[in-house]
């Protein structure tokens, strides 16, 4: 969605762009024609800024009759959906106000007998058209709050790969529905809209949340409206704090209704009435009890769905035929086992005795008392001239320098190098002067 700007910015973008496309000098001495076409001119470069930016703003918006019904009544939430198509509306009326006034006032300019006067119309015009915009500012920045999004989570890309994807509905409370905040209500719009979902209803039983399993058995038959043709699972949380034979009876029964409403969603997704597994699970995130059985369980039943659902499609019957899965049956009590050749059996026990297996450092580290007692020596494969130098310690900081940065591999060949051209030095000094004559010996004497 584009940015909105306010109706203060939104006048001096379209004024800036206004006089930097047009020209901004006219002569008192030029044929009225001339100043009739310069302030037409201006006006009409106006009223068209005017209306690609408010064009822009009406387009580039969603129409709610366009988008998923989730993401309208998503918006109808959190932005209200009428106050949404009002200030749109009102937008596409200001553009329309501003067509007019474009048209009205170069009819005028057209009649225009003078300089001032051509000007004075010329204000006329910009100056309604930035009244129409600054009244539509609430509007502005009614739709500038909806595009200024604060999204909590890290940008992500529109599929992130995984096979399963869970959300998160905390926070709905047992009251009237006209009493809801918007938290809540948008977990109950995900809810009504969510396909082929697994929902889990988290049930805690140990009364440490602040409401009782009463109170959370009321919450449940008050949205369970949501959970049609969807698998519903009942979990019974914090077992390590109350396990779930522990209730009273009163409770208990709470619990089994809950189960009975549970299981219509099996019997309507077209299970056995009489199959209640994987319907009333216990857990304990504290102590990580039941957690994986309750994920196996909530992915089984969803595949399943899943499953059904394109079995039940009519795209299945163009390609269901070439599909066959074989099941063999046994037809007698006789063994029979797998037929190796002996020459292969014998090849393969060779090749495993020959094999040697390879200690590596875990394994020294096991031997030798296991994590925390014994550690891997990093200096034994050093590759130097000496093996007897790979124990020996070196300094780091000596008379407060750091010994590695005096450190170089090259020194002694370099060190070489330097005696080597100080000897070539002194043997070219001595040939000069073997080449000098007495006289000039004496002289340098």
């Amino acid at each position: 969605m584009p940015v909105v700007p306010n109706r203060k910015d939104f006048i001096d973008i379209i004024l800036s762009r206004t006089q930097r496309q047009t020209p901004t000098v006219v002569h008192r001495g030029s044929a009225i024609s001339s100043l009739r076409k310069f302030y037409m001119r201006k006006v009409k470069c106006t009223e068209q800024n005017f209306r690609e930016k408010l064009s822009t703003i009406i387009d580039e918006f969603p129409r709610l009759d366009d988008v998923h019904p989730f993401y309208g009544d998503l918006l109808h939430v959190l932005y209200n959906k009428d106050h949404y198509k009002l200030a749109l509306g009102q937008v596409n009326t200001a553009r329309k106000l501003i067509g007019k006034i474009s048209n009205d006032y170069v009819k005028l300019l057209k009649y225009g007998d003078s300089l001032y006067r051509c000007k004075c119309l010329k204000v006329a015009a910009l100056g309604r058209m930035c009244t129409v915009v600054k009244r539509i500012g609430p509007s502005l920045a009614y739709l500038e709050q909806i595009t200024r999004a604060d999204v909590d989570v890290h940008s992500l890309t529109r599929s992130l790969g995984l096979m399963w994807m869970s959300s998160h509905t905390p926070g709905i409370l047992d009251r009237p529905f006209e009493d809801r905040n918007i938290i809540e209500m948008c977990s109950i719009t995900a809810l009504a809209h969510l396909r082929a979902a697994a929902v889990l209803f988290f049930l805690d039983i140990s009364g440490s949340c602040g409401y009782s399993i009463a109170q959370q058995a009321a919450l449940f038959h008050s949205i369970k409206s949501l959970f049609m043709n969807k698998p519903l699972i009942i979990v019974c949380n914090k077992t390590d704090l109350q396990p779930l034979q522990g209730i009273s009876e009163e409770d208990m029964k709470l619990v089994m209704e809950m189960k009975s409403e549970a299981m219509k969603t099996v019997i309507g997704l077209g299970g056995e009435a009489t199959n209640d597994e994987g319907v009333l699970l216990t857990m304990s995130t504290l102590t990580e009890d039941g957690v994986i059985s309750v994920k196996n369980a909530a992915c089984e039943r969803l595949l399943n769905q899943r499953v059904d659902l394109k079995m039940k499609s009519q795209k299945i019957n163009n390609f269901v035929n070439r599909f066959h899965v074989a099941m063999p049956q046994p037809r007698d009590q006789k063994e029979r086992p797998p037929c190796i050749p002996q020459s292969v059996s014998e090849a393969k026990a060779k090749q495993a005795g020959d094999k040697e297996k390879r200690n590596t450092e875990k394994d020294l580290e096991n031997e030798n008392g296991g994590a925390g007692v014994c550690s891997a020596n990093l200096k034994k494969n050093y590759i130097l001239a000496n093996d007897e130098w790979k124990e020996d310690v070196m300094p780091e900081i000596l008379d407060g320098h750091n010994v590695y940065d005096f450190v170089d591999p090259d020194i002694v060949h370099r060190l070489d190098e330097l005696k080597r051209e100080a000897e070539e030095g002194d043997d070219e000094f001595e040939m000069d002067d073997m080449e000098l004559t007495p006289e000039e010996q004496k002289t340098l004497v």
